[in-house]
């Protein structure tokens, strides 16, 4: 079983039937010379790879754009063509006079299962009131929370507001929420690893920005940038596979990943139970 914990539906064919937003939405987020893609498509590709379920992350920046690029909607819309696939996850632009009432409707009218932000996009750091006021709505709901961190490739996104070290204190305020740092806050990894290994409400995903491909990016984060041993030892129960979809296909970054050699008992916690530990299931 596997689960991909880190998947953008920008090009998912049901919600591109509007042009102009699908063509602001892939300019906004660098998805460009890519054409909608078929649901029949999609899960050949998760087949491929043994995907078993898929985190979906939305993109609201309306507060700057006045167009929600990948929307709550969107997100429940994809998850009820197959409930037991998809995972969806909520988003709001915190600096909207509505966000919490639409952020409350995500939770209680869309069941949407978990929060995500963009602070690189929103010009905002994490511990902003904007944002804390979102997250005691996840702690009231019992929701956990998807941060981008490190680097972000998408428009007017300065990489100062989305820092790991810049979560700390959100991680430390809300000790009942789990929190999950995309990318592992490439380039600034082994601040993620401190975070990983200090609180236990902290999770990262391997959806790395690559340079090379999936086997020379996880070779370098996670032989060179970590010690050969720090997951193995210390951070096994606390990394969740996220392919970056679709930046790259869902069946190269597994392959990548499993070219390092963890051995199976650690592939199978990063493949499948961290990330339903990370969503409060008890199972491993």
């Amino acid at each position: 079983m596997l689960i991909d914990a880190h998947v953008r539906p920008a090009l998912f064919e049901p919600i591109c039937r509007d042009r102009y937003r699908f063509n602001s939405r892939c300019d906004a987020m660098h998805y460009h010379k890519m054409n909608p893609s078929g649901m029949d498509l999609l899960k050949k590709q998760y087949n491929l790879a043994g995907i078993t379920g898929v985190f979906l992350l939305p993109s609201d920046y309306s507060f700057d754009t006045g167009i929600t690029e990948i929307s709550n909607d969107d997100i429940a819309e994809i998850v009820a063509q197959d409930p037991n696939l998809y995972y969806g996850f909520a988003t709001v632009d915190p600096r909207n006079k509505n966000a919490a009432t639409e952020l409350t409707k995500a939770f209680e009218d869309l069941g949407l299962c978990g929060l995500y932000l963009n602070t690189a996009r929103l010009h905002i750091y994490p511990e902003d009131t904007q944002i804390l006021a979102i997250l005691d709505i996840c702690r009231e709901y019992g929701k956990n929370v998807i941060f981008h961190a490190g680097l972000s490739f998408e428009r007017d996104a300065l990489s100062k507001y989305s820092r790991p070290i810049e979560f700390e204190s959100v991680i430390s305020k809300y000790p009942g929420i789990n929190f999950c740092l995309t990318h592992m806050g490439w380039p600034w990894v082994q601040e993620t690893s401190a975070l990983l290994l200090k609180y236990p409400n902290a999770y990262a995903n391997t959806a790395l920005m690559n340079f090379d491909g999936p086997y020379q990016i996880y070779r370098k984060v996670f032989l060179e940038d970590m010690g050969e041993l720090w997951v193995e030892h210390n951070l096994s129960e606390k990394i969740l596979f996220g392919s970056g979809s679709p930046r790259i296909r869902p069946v190269r970054s597994k392959r990548g990943l499993d070219s390092i050699g963890f051995s199976e008992e650690i592939l199978e916690k990063i493949y499948y139970g961290n990330a339903k530990r990370f969503l409060g299931s008890k199972e491993n």
